[in-house]
Order: structure tokens, then C-alpha cells, then sequence
């Protein structure tokens, strides 16, 4: 067996390119421009799960939510750990090479930041005025903190909205990065961001009806997807289901509203599931994926935006298709996993 590089074959595009020796599949996909669907890059949500055609795969530390053992035995792989061995043919839904930006590092300044619920800060950075980093609304940023770790964070604003970009942080109590935001962090603090990354954004060749489902700060890429739709004038019918414990989750309802009444192909859906009584809550409860299925038991010539809670989003995935007829491929998602669900705890 060589010591590499190997050749990647995506199919059904024919697309090709090479992976050093040790390096995954989708690290060496982004490395050469090369669009393919992903969403953690940690083995902890499936999103870059596809099918080997050929050649042999050695995956490293993920989850077996992401990859059940049955899967990896009928010759699936997750291209953010999976390792080539020899060169491989793959099955792969590619994202267009054009759609590719380039990735890149750069500093960041803080220009405000803004506790909008008792748990949730929007952070604004600017970013280099000379060196505009180009993104497709949906996708996310890492930062790149002292000791080498990371966090990723959608983009809650189209990039139209620029040049700086808006975060939505959820606190996490215990975590350094989100203790820090919530507790330390100060106007014009410098941080390293790397990006964009993710296949999280809008299908633009599609006219298909659309749900948007988020849940807590997964709201932050669906409202830019939004933003997008309103500065592009698409008209697609789509539907926002955001699910919360408390109607204080839903950070930015007043936010939605102002769009309903901008844009009439939007209808939206607050779900709430644990209310307490002085909530006086009289809108929707329960499971938000669940309140789609209720609303649209036949999926099958819809296209589903879901971000969110990993729980929210497999489940999502699973019961659209099993129950509702949605073709999995028009199911796109990004899956907001913390550092203990990177680490299975």
C-alpha cells in the first residue's frame, strides 16, 4: 500500500482532487476548494456522511449517532474523520465548486455586544475593511483561541449586512469561551476567526416551499437565511418554526415579526415546551419538529432548513423522511454541537 497522496473521486460529478497522507477526506476537500456537505468537522453530527464506492477508509474518534457501526459495515463514512488508506470513490450530494469560498484567517474586533436573554449575547465583530471575508449566509466561523482550541458560531446576518458579522452565543456555564463572552469579554477585544465553513445556505435552483426549523440559537443562520431571501427578492413560500423552553428563548420574535410584515411568502411559527404559568403562553407547545410534522404530514416536494440542538436536528432528519415523505436530500442542516457533544458526554 503507498504512502499517499490518494486520489478522491466524488460521484456522481467526477469531481477529483488529493489527500496527503493522514489527512481526512473533507479537511483535504476544503484545503482545495472543493464544496462538500459537512457540518462539525468533529464526528459528532453525520452531516458529511456518504457512501464508499471503492478503496478503503480508517476512521478516527466519532460518534456513533453520526455513524452506527451497521453504517460504517454497509460501507458509509464520514468524510471529516475518515482517512484514506488507498485512493477512493465516493457518492457524495457535492456543493458546487463556485459556491466555495475561500477560507481564511483574520483578526476580529468586538464592536458590541448585546444580551439579548438571560443566556443569550449577540456579539458583533468588525472584521478588516481591506480584506472582506465572502460567505454564504448560513455558514459559520471558528475562533481560534489562545491555546489553539476552537468555536464555532453561525453568521446570523446575510453578508449583505456587512462587513462586520453578528453571533448569536448561547452561555454555556462551565465553558471557558462562553463564561468569557458572558463574564470578561470587553468592546474592541481582538480575536482570530477562521472561515467560512458549512454547506448550511439557501438552494437558490430550487422553487420548492420551504421550512425554516430552529431551535434556541439556531435561529441565528435561519435569520440569515432570511435576510437573504428578503435582499435577493425570492418569493419561495417558506415557514419558520423556532422552538424555545420559554418564550424568552425566542430572542429576536419581535425581530420575525417585523418581517411578516415585509414579506408575505414568510409564516411563522413560535413553538414553546416547557412554559411556566406567569409565561401566559397561548401559542404552540411541544416538540418544535414535531409541530411541523402536525402542519405537514407530506413533506415530499418541500425543502427543510433545520439548525439547532443536535436532538432537534436528528430528529428532524429521521421522523421528515420515515414519516412525512421528505426526500433526504432536500433535508439541509446544521447541527449546533457543544464541546461535551463533540466528546460524547
Amino acid at each position: 500500500m503507498s504512502a499517499g497522496p490518494f486520489q478522491i473521486t466524488v460521484q456522481p460529478s467526477g469531481r477529483a482532487f488529493a489527500a496527503n497522507e493522514g489527512e481526512p477526506i473533507l479537511q483535504a476537500a476544503i484545503r482545495q476548494g472543493i464544496g462538500m456537505p459537512y457540518g462539525c468537522k468533529d464526528g459528532a453530527c453525520g452531516s458529511c456522511k456518504c457512501k464508499k464506492l471503492e478503496g478503503t477508509v480508517v476512521h478516527g474518534e466519532h460518534q456513533s449517532k453520526a455513524l452506527s457501526a451497521e453504517e460504517e459495515a454497509a460501507g458509509f463514512i464520514l468524510t471529516c474523520c475518515g482517512v484514506p488508506q488507498t485512493d477512493v470513490v465516493l457518492e457524495s450530494r457535492q456543493v458546487t465548486d463556485e459556491s466555495a469560498f475561500p477560507v481564511r484567517k483574520m483578526p476580529s474586533r468586538v464592536l458590541s455586544l448585546e444580551k439579548v436573554s438571560h443566556d443569550v449575547m449577540v456579539v458583533k465583530l468588525q472584521l478588516p475593511a481591506n480584506d472582506t471575508m465572502r460567505y454564504h449566509a448560513g455558514q459559520y466561523i471558528e475562533f481560534i483561541l489562545r491555546d489553539g482550541a476552537r468555536r464555532s458560531y453561525s453568521m446570523a446576518n446575510a453578508p449583505h449586512n456587512g462587513p462586520g458579522v453578528e453571533l448569536h452565543i448561547r452561555h454555556m456555564p462551565g465553558g471557558k469561551f462562553t463564561d468569557h463572552v458572558f463574564t470578561a469579554m470587553k468592546e474592541k477585544e481582538i480575536l482570530r476567526v477562521e472561515g467560512p465553513f458549512g454547506s448550511f445556505y439557501l438552494r437558490e435552483d430550487s422553487g420548492k416551499p420551504m421550512v425554516l426549523l430552529a431551535s434556541g440559537t439556531g435561529f441565528a443562520p435561519i435569520k440569515a437565511l432570511i435576510e437573504h431571501m428578503q435582499f435577493k427578492g425570492i418569493t419561495r413560500p417558506a415557514t419558520l418554526y423556532w422552538g424555545g423552553r420559554r418564550p424568552s428563548d425566542l430572542y429576536m420574535d419581535e425581530w420575525v415579526k417585523a418581517r411578516l410584515a415585509e414579506m408575505p411568502q414568510l409564516k411563522y411559527v413560535p413553538v414553546i415546551s416547557n412554559a411556566l404559568p406567569e409565561d401566559n403562553w397561548t401559542g404552540r407547545t411541544g416538540f418544535v419538529h414535531k409541530a411541523v410534522m402536525e402542519d405537514f404530514p407530506d413533506l415530499s416536494g418541500h425543502q427543510v432548513y433545520a439548525c439547532g440542538a443536535p436532538i432537534v436536528v436528528d430528529s428532524a432528519r429521521a421522523e421528515y423522511s420515515a414519516v412525512c415523505k421528505l426526500p433526504p436530500e432536500d433535508f439541509y442542516a446544521d447541527s449546533f454541537t457543544t464541546e461535551a457533544d463533540k466528546h460524547g458526554k
